[in-house]
């Protein structure tokens, strides 16, 4: 049977994402052959697509979305994968484009666990201070422009860091090269605001809507500053493929790991329903 969407681009020099970072991406967990939190990735790629500029096909529904990603899992026989699919604008114009409308590209790899995962590894962060993350509602979607994650994080691999501390241009902490950031204080749990220019992540909006966490803890969106986090109690970080990680050392403070401990068991019971 013939599918209800086109087949991905094949990538060449005048790509325009290529040329000029001018391409929106979403990456998804794919468990046991279901896309995770299906709704909440589709809308987010539909609200980059329209702060792009870009023309949304009228064959892209949440119906079709999930199909394709997870047919592209399918083709590697990995009932969990990792899935990331880029549109960019078509081919035309240099820095004016000569048209709105778009393709895709879909890339995959396997996953070995169905679940999130905790991870018993030291994971050291700092500060990237060299270049700062702008605030502003750009700076929230997955643009192909990333430059400055890029840089973030060969800076945490030359000193043998985990990650990275990504700054605005306050001075305030907007979150790591691959994941939102949560400091909690004892029962309070805070992460910077999309106004501070953080990413919006599925996993983050899931954390705080959910009610069954807000029974144990108080959430907040808020302006972090980085003198906050050597007292906070707990350090953690969430992204769409991990799930919920934990930060065990910045500086000379080592954090706790019980907050992020619940919940990873809370995701996961989502992902399961």
């Amino acid at each position: 049977m013939a599918n209800a969407y086109p087949n991905p681009a094949e990538i060449n020099p005048h790509n325009r994402s290529f040329l000029y970072g001018d391409g929106v991406f979403d990456t998804v967990k794919i468990r046991l052959g279901k896309v995770c939190f299906a709704e909440l990735h589709y809308f987010r790629l539909m609200a980059a697509l329209r702060i792009a500029r870009m023309s949304i096909p009228q064959w892209l529904d949440q119906e079709t979305y999930e199909a394709m990603l997870c047919e592209k899992a399918n083709e590697i026989q990995a009932p969990n994968a990792r899935v990331r699919i880029t549109f960019f604008r078509n081919v035309g114009g240099k820095y004016f484009p000569s048209t709105s409308h778009v393709s895709y590209t879909i890339e995959t790899e396997p996953l070995e666990q169905s679940d999130f995962a905790a991870s018993n590894e030291p994971y050291e962060v700092d500060i990237y201070r060299d270049f700062t993350i702008t605030a502003q509602l750009l700076s929230t979607i997955k643009s192909t422009s990333k430059l400055i994650h890029v840089t973030a994080a060969i800076y945490a691999q030359e000193n043998d860091w985990q990650n990275c501390l990504l700054l605005n241009e306050h001075k305030n902490v907007v979150e790591l090269v691959n994941a939102n950031l949560f400091v909690r204080f004892g029962t309070k749990i805070s992460t910077a605001p999309l106004s501070e220019g953080c990413q919006n992540g599925v996993i983050r909006k899931t954390i705080l809507t959910d009610a069954v966490l807000k029974e144990k803890y108080a959430f907040e969106e808020r302006p972090i500053s980085v003198f906050e986090l050597q007292q906070a109690d707990e350090l953690f970080f969430t992204n769409a493929i991990q799930g919920v990680g934990s930060v065990t050392k910045y500086r000379k403070k080592e954090y706790e790991k019980t907050a992020a401990e619940e919940i990873r068991m809370r995701l996961n019971a989502l992902i399961a329903e």
